[in-house]
């Protein structure tokens, strides 16, 4: 059985990715183009379809598991249609992925503990390689399901006897209680939505909340030697955007942007959100 992730084609708001064995078809804003190949020939074994109200529902052309596994960067996750259109793979973060492994290997060699805070962790991508990479993390999720996946993840990456607290909580009101238990952390890694609800219904904005969560987390961050990774599919959070609020808000460091995307068969890329990262280490110069 294949394993691995494709994105094959994309546009006309849509993408057709293969997942495993599997085609799948999916909405996607940034695909305004029009695809390579004609959206009616992509072959498709299940596909998403949103109506006007944001919401959708599956539409499946042949039966499938209700579960099943992929390969991607090194890590092994568990992929599920949810009713959200989400496969539980965000594949735009592997890049990230691989910048992190190296960067806690590296940290890993001239401290006891390297220690990372992933916030809105979701099925763990990030936490699976941080750990990869030698760090004991923190995995913070407000959905005990996805939570429970991330878990799952770890144990098919080999990786669940590894260092890792798993959470379920509010984020800021964890952040919080973290200060005041004089916690500190070497990375912190965010990706926010724009709304959610916390473990007990505590109401997230991204407008609202992302500066002041900003603020409790400089405060968090070991001063020798820190990195903030900050990623979003928030509209009007660019790349220049995060930039601007990790130089305002945490400070020192190098700081870099990007549009995060996947590249299809063709070469193509789709932009899948923004990503800023900041690193600071006064240790390795």
């Amino acid at each position: 059985m294949e394993t691995n992730y494709q994105l094959l084609d994309s546009g006309h708001f849509k993408k057709w990715e293969k997942v495993g064995p599997y085609f799948i078809v999916r909405p996607a804003l940034g695909a305004v183009w029009s695809p390579h190949q004609p959206i009616e020939t992509w072959k498709a074994d299940a596909e998403f379809e949103r109506n006007s109200s944001g919401k959708g529902k599956w539409r499946l052309h042949k039966r499938l598991p209700d579960s099943w596994s992929i390969d991607l960067n090194g890590l092994t996750l568990e992929i599920q249609l949810t009713d959200f259109g989400h496969l539980g793979l965000f594949a735009e973060h592997a890049s990230n992925w691989d910048q992190l492994v190296p960067l806690c290997q590296k940290w890993s060699q001239s401290n006891d503990e390297v220690r990372v805070l992933n916030l809105f962790a979701y099925t763990g991508g990030v936490t699976l390689a941080c750990a990869k990479g030698g760090a004991s993390v923190t995995h913070l999720d407000a959905s005990k399901t996805s939570v429970a996946w991330a878990r799952k993840n770890a144990e098919l990456s080999a990786l669940s006897e590894r260092p890792i607290r798993w959470i379920v909580d509010d984020v800021s009101g964890f952040v919080e209680r973290e200060l005041r238990r004089g916690k500190t952390y070497h990375g912190v890694v965010l990706d926010p939505p724009s709304f959610g609800r916390g473990s007990k219904g505590q109401l997230w904005k991204i407008e609202e909340h992302l500066i002041p969560l900003l603020e409790s987390i400089k405060t968090l961050l070991v001063p020798e030697n820190h990195f903030v990774l900050l990623s979003s599919h928030s509209p009007g959070y660019t790349p220049m955007a995060l930039e601007n609020l990790l130089a305002e808000q945490i400070g020192d460091g190098v700081l870099t942007c990007r549009e995060m995307f996947v590249i299809d068969q063709n070469k193509k890329r789709l932009p899948s959100g923004a990503q800023a990262f900041l690193v600071f280490d006064k240790l390795h110069p």
